[in-house]
């Protein structure tokens, strides 16, 4: 650069053009068809009848139930509208299958918005339901949680 020549101003920024509606819903449609596929196949293969499905290894080792046990056999029975099997044979997952189509349901409408989601978990939110989760397992261990058992 010499003395004579002026600075050449940068450009100004292009404006970014929006993001097509089916781009900003592809991840929520394939995460739909994702656990709508796995729901379907627990549907159509019973867990209830024995070889279908590999054993809690938790359940098999101690004969303690864990958080996740029964939750094939409540997704089956969630899939066939029954509500009470549902509710027996694993009440943490029924109410994670809820709060999981509620969460995606934000998602897909903030998506459709243009409008990111965004979760605020923070250390609180993640020991309260640790904690939750480890009180529904020794609860359901007890003699008094025998209701809460698959």
């Amino acid at each position: 650069m010499n003395a004579d020549s002026r600075p050449v101003p940068a450009p100004a920024p292009r404006p970014v053009p929006p993001v097509p509606a089916w781009r900003r819903l592809a991840v929520p449609a394939g995460l739909f068809a994702a656990v709508a596929g796995a729901f379907a196949y627990v549907g159509a293969v019973d867990p209830n009848e024995p070889g279908h499905y590999p054993v809690c290894p938790l359940f098999r080792l101690t004969g303690l139930y864990c958080p996740g046990c029964g939750g094939l056999r409540s997704a089956h029975a969630f899939v066939h509208g029954d509500l009470g099997t549902a509710l027996h044979d694993n009440a943490a997952g029924v109410v994670a299958y809820v709060g999981f189509a509620v969460l995606w349901a934000v998602w897909v409408a903030r998506a459709a918005r243009d409008r990111p989601l965004r979760l605020a978990l923070g250390p609180a939110h993640l020991w309260a339901i640790g904690t939750l989760l480890l009180a529904f397992t020794v609860l359901r261990n007890l003699p008094a949680g025998a209701w809460l058992r698959p």
